[in-house]
């Protein structure tokens, strides 16, 4: 890291956690209120669930505006802007009354808080090589991992005590924490490029470098099919858990954050085996067993032999390997660019969540009352990343990464 920096190195590190976690926080608190809030507006489930998809809609297209900015003026005024919006959205949601406008403001909501993830894997690439881009993003991952931890537990906790709607406010003073604490104690890491166009034409020619470049599109399809697993069962996970296997709300809660600590440890783990291996290595590798765990989960599920025992530790399983890929993937996806990098940041999340809204999706449209979609989903998406990776891996230069 350069000197700037090196003094208060601790302090970035968590605030570009916070910013990457801001997101995934503010998807994960309120699942556990998915019934409740269905009840309070009068609607089922699976129309709740489309503010989670629209949430994932936000995201992915937000990335694709934040990247050229990031790289037009920096990376603080446009994150800062974003966090701004995050700000206001969830104050529309903590006033809604209707489910169309809590997935409409949902998705607001999405576009402020993706300011954030675009930002901090852009700062990561402004400061590391790849290969220890990937030891930071395992880092970052042990922040984003904590988030499904706690944000149901504590969702959960609100709904035991208070009404669905102060989980935003919970979120709301999160959100102002994290503009505080970026406006003060966050540098700057790249002031811009004033002869940078935001031409309409410029802007897609510029996507286009970095989507045309073999390494990122490979393994930014890799890991954004993998990671849509997950996606899939956050947008399940609430109905099977809760009304097909009859959990509480506490209950729910606390099987969330023992799956979601699998992350926690396979990003630590990572941090130590990108020692002695390269991020190619570890992530074939990882993708065979979130594969092979998938194939578990549908015999189960096939076999009417699904109890939610055997469904929590296959999940735990899953993300088990997910936090394995995420993070080399992402390294080795944005490790040829550095002017470009926030476009390139925001390329791949755009297609990470892209994605990710689609699985999601289709766990809600294909909504049969079984915990059949949800498996069905995260089982493909495993199963697809690892043909893609082993198809088309090799005709990659990893130079050692």
């Amino acid at each position: 890291m350069q000197q700037k920096t090196t003094s208060n190195r601790t302090i970035i590190l968590l605030i570009l956690g916070l910013l990457s976690a801001v997101g995934p926080f503010s998807i994960d608190m309120y699942l556990p209120a998915f019934q409740t809030i269905a009840k309070d507006f009068n609607t089922s489930v699976d129309q709740v669930q489309l503010s989670l998809t629209s949430f994932f809609i936000g995201i992915a297209l937000g990335q694709l505006i934040y990247g050229p900015l990031l790289d037009k003026y920096g990376r603080k005024k446009p994150l800062l802007i974003g966090l701004l919006i995050y700000i206001l959205a969830t104050i529309l949601c903590i006033l809604t009354r209707n489910v169309e406008h809590l997935i409409a403001f949902r998705f607001l909501q999405a576009l402020g808080s993706c300011a954030g993830m675009v930002a901090a894997r852009a700062m990561i690439q402004d400061y590391y090589e790849p290969r220890e881009a990937a030891r930071v993003f395992s880092l970052l991952m042990l922040v984003i991992a904590i988030s499904p931890i706690l944000a149901p537990s504590a969702g959960a906790f609100l709904l035991n005590h208070l009404d669905w709607h102060y989980i935003f406010v919970s979120l709301l003073f999160i959100g102002v924490i994290i503009f505080v604490a970026t406006y003060f104690y966050l540098p700057e890491s790249y002031p811009g490029r004033k002869d940078f166009s935001l031409r309409p034409k410029a802007i897609i020619g510029n996507f286009w470098e970095v989507f045309s470049n073999k390494t990122f599109l490979i393994y930014c399809l890799v890991g954004s099919i993998a990671s849509s697993g997950l996606y899939a069962y956050l947008a399940g996970s609430s109905f099977v858990m809760q009304q097909h296997f009859g959990l509480s709300q506490t209950q729910y809660g606390l099987a969330f954050a023992f799956v979601a600590s699998a992350m926690i440890v396979a990003t630590q783990i990572n941090r130590a085996l990108l020692k002695r291996w390269t991020s190619t290595q570890i992530s074939k590798i990882a993708n065979i067993w979130q594969s092979s765990v998938a194939l578990l989960m549908v015999i189960c599920v096939v076999s009417d032999t699904l109890s939610f025992t055997v469904l929590l530790g296959l999940i735990f399983c899953y993300l088990l390997g997910h936090g394995f890929i995420f993070p080399n993937t992402s390294a080795m996806a944005l490790s040829p660019f550095k002017s470009l990098a926030g476009s390139a940041s925001a390329l791949l999340g755009c297609v990470q969540m892209g994605i990710g809204a689609l699985t999601s999706g289709m766990v809600s449209i294909l909504h049969n009352g079984t915990p059949y979609p949800m498996v069905m989903v995260m089982s493909t998406a495993a199963i697809l990343s690892l043909l893609i990776h082993f198809t088309s891996g090799r005709s990659i230069d990893t130079k050692g990464y």
